[in-house]
């Protein structure tokens, strides 16, 4: 039996003013401070008899991951040990009133230069779930990323679903067998290129060897009976993939640090840039099944990529496996099937009456916006060149027909927009409410080698932007379009969440569409699934000052010109304008 002393009055006093003090104050102000230390060099690996030079972080591949408490404050030091200019972008933290942290070279930031340091510094107020983190230059993000993972403020008891017994990270990726600053300006360029496997958590897995010696795949052991939160990213540059586990269902109850109804499936459909968070009951025959990751594509006229495959193990730990037993394999989609994807994301809806949901999505609308995605073409030389797949011309990607161009400036935008320099009228062309002409936007026949497609893909090049008054209702309707090739697009803008109201197949058509809009409980997300010709609506509200990237998160159509700017002014207050830069910005290498 413990003996316990009564304290003396002096102490019962300071006893009483603590305990009183911690009702008072709110959780927030109880915040931590979350630090880190990014070393960002280069590593020799070895996958499929190869040996490839990597930028990593810390070594590690994929990199650390950012655990914090929701009203955290995190801090980075970022020490670029490699070759290139880089920056980090902090994918789906709001950023609200520091979108100096936001980790956009020349928009944002001047790039971190090698052998230099920068310190991030931002706060995680308000926000729950999987986020993660990336290099924001050429496709170094292929290999410098990691997991985000806010928590609630009053622990795994509050989450609006079970609480599990663990919680995993799974981050799909890909393995380039090259150096990724070559690749992305070779995609830029025109030059076909593909990276080599896919990867769960850094593992090719055991459908790729080398000389016989298969590589390693990743291993998940569970318990009987208990529940997993898996929190599945999607790093990859190049591809949306399906997610199965043999023998499980997966119960999705966040996307994008964002609650949803929770929604029962066999398979997660997850774009690049998108974080699903799915809970897993381990109520199998105890025995080991295999999870696989499928990356899928447009079907043919499409250009056709090769089934990159990856698997890892799901096991039940103290059960032992007969030698030579193979696990349960699942039934995958088929690669060139992308209706699963279409009613996945389809089923996502927001979770009401959860303290971190927003005010109902605004039903009034200050301005609207039409934006057809696709690829366009522009001369080399001049301004007249044969078309259809001439090589007088070079691919890019474009929004309502405009592929966008870096300034050549020798200070960030973001700069020039605080000091209200005349030079930023100068430098920006204005995105379109609308495309300039109006055409049957998913005709397959505008797939090369269809007949169609050369009235259609001359383009531009531009700094594309858009102003929006601090506080403006935006609604925008992505359109997917069939030309030159048709892919889906996972549109991503930086310092918002979004309202998806609707996505369908087909030419949006509003007088028919409108009517299917979802008001009371969207999915809410910062990075959007476009179906393959199809369209998606969103809404948001242009409150955080800033000049906020919107792009595809493909990879290869953020190099070739899938990106506006999204610059919201200043409010009338100083709580709702941008402060001054950080005293210790880094700066400009000379342009």
């Amino acid at each position: 039996m413990k003996c316990w002393s009564l304290p003396d009055a002096s102490t019962a006093i300071t006893i009483a003013a603590v305990i009183f003090l911690h009702a008072i104050i709110p959780p927030a102000a109880m915040a931590a401070v979350v630090e880190h230390t990014f070393i960002v060099s280069q590593v020799k690996m070895t996958h499929l008899c190869n040996e490839t030079l990597v930028t990593l972080v810390n070594g590690q591949f994929p990199g650390p991951a950012i655990e914090v408490t929701d009203g955290d404050s995190v801090t980075v030091h970022v020490v670029n040990k490699s070759p290139y200019d880089l920056t980090i972008h902090w994918h789906g933290v709001k950023q609200q009133l520091n979108c100096w942290a936001d980790g956009v070279p020349m928009i944002t930031q001047c790039p971190i230069l090698p052998n230099h340091n920068f310190t991030y510094k931002f706060n995680v107020a308000g926000q729950e779930g999987t986020l993660w983190w990336h290099a924001h230059v050429a496709f170094l993000q292929a290999t410098v990323h990691g997991a985000l993972v806010i928590r609630p403020r009053h622990g795994a008891s509050s989450y609006p679903f079970p609480k599990p017994h663990k919680e995993i990270p799974i981050i799909l990726g890909e393995w380039w067998q090259m150096d990724l600053e070559r690749a992305d300006w070779g995609i830029a360029h025109g030059v076909d290129l593909y990276f080599g496997a896919s990867t769960i958590n850094g593992k090719l897995g055991d459908l790729y060897n080398c000389s016989g010696s298969i590589e390693d795949g990743y291993v998940l052991d569970v318990e009987p009976g208990k529940t997993y939160l898996l929190r599945v990213i999607n790093a990859a540059l190049f591809a949306e993939y399906y997610l199965k586990i043999a023998g499980h269902k997966f119960t999705v109850v966040a996307s994008d640090a964002n609650y949803v109804t929770p929604y029962t499936t066999d398979v997660i459909a997850i774009a690049p840039g998108e974080t699903m968070d799915a809970l897993v009951v381990a109520d199998a025959a105890p025995g080991r099944y295999y999870m696989v990751a499928l990356p899928n594509q447009s079907p043919e006229p499409d250009p056709q990529s090769p089934v990159l495959i990856t698997r890892g193990i799901v096991q039940y730990r103290r059960v032992q496996a007969p030698a030579g037993d193979t696990p349960v394999s699942p039934e995958m989609p088929d690669q060139d099937d992308l209706m699963p994807s279409l009613h996945f994301h389809a089923n996502l809806t927001g979770l009401l009456h959860h303290p971190h949901q927003p005010t109902p999505v605004p039903t009034q609308v200050d301005e609207r916006l039409f934006i057809t995605l696709g690829l366009g073409t522009v001369c080399r030389r001049g301004h007249s060149c044969k078309r259809s797949q001439s090589n007088e011309t070079f691919t890019v990607a474009t929004m309502n027909n405009i592929s966008f161009q870096q300034p050549a400036v020798a200070t960030p935008l973001l700069k020039l927009h605080y000091h209200n320099t005349n030079r930023m009228d100068m430098l920006l062309q204005e995105l379109p409410d609308k495309a300039p002409r109006v055409f049957n936007y998913t005709d397959p026949a505008l797939i090369p080698p269809g007949p169609k497609e050369a009235k259609l893909e001359p383009t531009s090049k531009a700094a594309l932007a858009r102003r929006f008054r601090h506080g403006t209702v935006v609604e925008v309707v992505f359109q997917g379009t069939a030309l030159l090739q048709s892919e889906s697009n996972p549109m991503h803008l930086h310092g918002h969440d979004v309202f998806v109201l609707a996505q369908g197949e087909g030419n949006y058509d509003a007088a028919r569409d409108v009517a299917r809009y979802n008001l009371v409980n969207p999915a809410i997300k910062n990075t959007v699934h476009v179906p393959r010709l199809g369209w998606v609506a969103i809404r948001f509200v242009a409150d955080n000052p800033g000049i906020w990237y919107m792009h595809c998160h493909f990879g290869f159509h953020l190099t070739m010109g899938m990106v506006a700017l999204f610059i919201v002014e200043d409010g009338l207050t100083t709580d709702t304008s941008l402060p001054a830069p950080p005293a210790d910005f880094p700066s400009c290498r000379h342009i």
